[in-house]
């Protein structure tokens, strides 16, 4: 069953001429041949447009090119939603044109994720990518995330690691690890447009979350590479990862009163994420107490208190009472 399941690769671009062609030459690697890869050039002014049309036209039975009408830059939602709609496959796959997979990506990944029938999608532990560049300090950086928050080679029902992911940020996987049925995606309606740089991924796992049960594999196939260019790293600098977080925690919001979800645990962690933008001096003035020690957070905090709404302040309270 599994070797006749065609998986559909979906790779974004913009301007990545430096890294696209080793991403494209590892899925041409894969050990598992029921394959289709989707190259989404999404507006590139550099050469790695003509390097995917080159690796499509020497690989058309394999490799296709898309693009956004005009060849506009419209972000990596619409670009993504462009490879989904163009997919073919049973099973759905994410790889960044700065990313690279392993060989058996594919084929130990579709036959873990047949052998799990209540599972939607599945993700797994990946290296972050620092040694590619040769650099022999490079080498000793790199490092393994499996920080699941949730136990390894389990099914994990839903929205248990939604709230998971609100509650600790760094357990959320990387995009290349996933492995998707494509009725699923198809189900929760895809990426949303509006997010076009930060939380893109992020806004898929959560309504996938909510949706389908998720195996979480403890193995690694793929290198997330790590390199002041990618758009991580330059929203990490510019201040934009912040403001993408609070618009992807406000839609969250709304979008858990849409699907009339009720679950406590889920409510509260997403309350909790949203503190901060809520209540910002406030939170600016708790945060800076905890660092001074216990007695002057007790201090700045019976002082804040009587300040914040009444559901907010018996939310504080018991927080207090808590820690004894």
């Amino acid at each position: 069953m599994s070797s006749r399941s065609l998986v559909s690769i979906i790779t974004p671009f913009l301007n990545a001429e430096e890294f696209l062609q080793e991403s494209i030459e590892s899925a041409l690697a894969q050990t598992y041949e029921e394959w289709e890869l989707l190259l989404i050039d999404d507006g590139s002014t550099d050469h790695s447009t003509k390097i995917a049309m080159q690796y499509a036209s020497n690989h058309s039975d394999k490799i296709r090119y898309l693009e956004h009408v005009q060849h506009q830059n419209l972000g990596g939602s619409a670009a993504r939603n462009l490879g989904l709609s163009n997919a073919k496959g049973e099973f759905v796959a994410f790889l960044d044109a700065d990313d690279v997979y392993l060989p058996n990506k594919l084929e130990d990944q579709v036959q873990l994720l047949e052998s799990k029938p209540d599972a939607g999608l599945m993700y797994s532990a990946t290296l972050y990518w620092f040694s590619w560049t040769g650099d022999p300090e490079d080498e000793e950086r790199d490092w393994m995330w499996n920080n699941f928050g949730v136990p390894a080679e389990g099914v994990i029902p839903p929205p248990r690691l939604l709230t998971t992911f609100l509650r600790n940020g760094y357990t959320v996987p990387v995009p290349c690890s996933l492995l998707v049925r494509r009725d699923l995606i198809e189900k929760v309606g895809g990426f949303e447009d509006a997010f076009v740089n930060q939380y893109d991924d992020q806004v898929l796992y959560a309504k996938m979350c909510l949706e389908s049960p998720v195996y979480v594999a403890d193995d690694c196939w793929d290198k997330y590479r790590q390199h002041p260019k990618s758009s991580c790293s330059i929203a990490k600098q510019t201040g934009e990862a912040d403001r993408s977080r609070e618009a992807y925690l406000k839609w969250l919001e709304g979008y858990l009163r849409t699907k009339g979800v009720v679950d406590a645990e889920l409510w509260g962690a997403l309350r909790k994420a949203l503190w901060p933008y809520r209540y910002p001096r406030i939170h600016g003035l708790t945060t800076g107490a905890k660092r001074l020690g216990r007695r002057a957070s007790d201090g700045i905090l019976r002082t804040v208190v009587p300040m914040l709404p009444d559901v907010l302040r018996r939310s504080k309270r018991r927080e207090r009472r808590e820690r004894g």
